[in-house]
């Protein structure tokens, strides 16, 4: 389970702290998939890099699976992030000089026991349509095959909790839905936590659970 309790976060200025989360609180079990939308600035992202244990909250707890990341050595801090939590940006983030294959296997390149890792990364490719990308450069991907290729990156450890920042934010309406369905069905066969963060109502809309951040608050 997902927890968050009273979470808030604040930056330093030259002006004094600015508040850009206030009094967040939401639980989430195994298997549940959530969409937050809002207006630009609001702190969308910004949640969803505390949630993923990327940057620190100012006050309140953030626990997965009884797990507070933020009481963690460093070391285990960033097997935390490697082994539990899955990311999924608006830009793919691959690796230009890398394969599809090889794009996928670098989250099991820290890991200590990744001995079935290739097998994984060739079914995950299989399953997001992509089995015979394998040895493409990304150069050679159109932008919604690089997104469906993250998209098996952030699977391939795993993760309890997958998080996602605008997937679909740079994707035509085709591309957008096809990346929508997969991440979905990947998502119902591995029984993840899903939080994705959105502009697109059309999105959301196949979302369970939903919340607008509104005025540095989830509602």
């Amino acid at each position: 389970m997902l927890e968050v309790n009273h979470l808030s976060k604040d930056y330093l200025t030259p002006q004094g702290p600015l508040r850009i989360l206030s009094d967040i609180s939401l639980a989430l079990s195994r298997g549940q998939a959530a969409a937050v939308m809002g207006p630009s600035g609001s702190g969308k992202s910004t949640l969803l890099h505390i949630l993923g244990a990327l940057d620190f909250p100012t006050a309140g707890t953030v626990t997965l699976d009884g797990r507070n990341p933020f009481q963690l050595r460093e070391r285990e801090l960033a097997a935390f992030r490697n082994k539990d939590v899955g990311f999924v940006f608006q830009g793919h983030c691959l690796l230009p000089q890398c394969s599809v294959i090889e794009n996928v296997l670098t989250p099991t390149l820290v890991a200590k026991r990744n001995g079935d890792a290739a097998a994984r990364a060739r079914s995950l490719l299989e399953q997001v349509g992509l089995a015979e990308r394998l040895h493409h450069r990304p150069a050679e991907l159109s932008g919604g095959e690089k997104q469906r290729v993250a998209l098996a990156r952030a699977m391939v450890m795993k993760p309890l909790l997958l998080l996602c920042d605008e997937p679909t934010g740079n994707l035509d309406r085709d591309s957008a839905e096809v990346v929508a369905s997969l991440l979905l069905e990947l998502h119902r066969k591995q029984e993840t936590i899903l939080i994705v963060v959105t502009h697109s109502a059309e999105l959301a809309a196949r979302f369970p659970v939903r919340f607008n951040l509104v005025g540095r608050r989830l509602e």
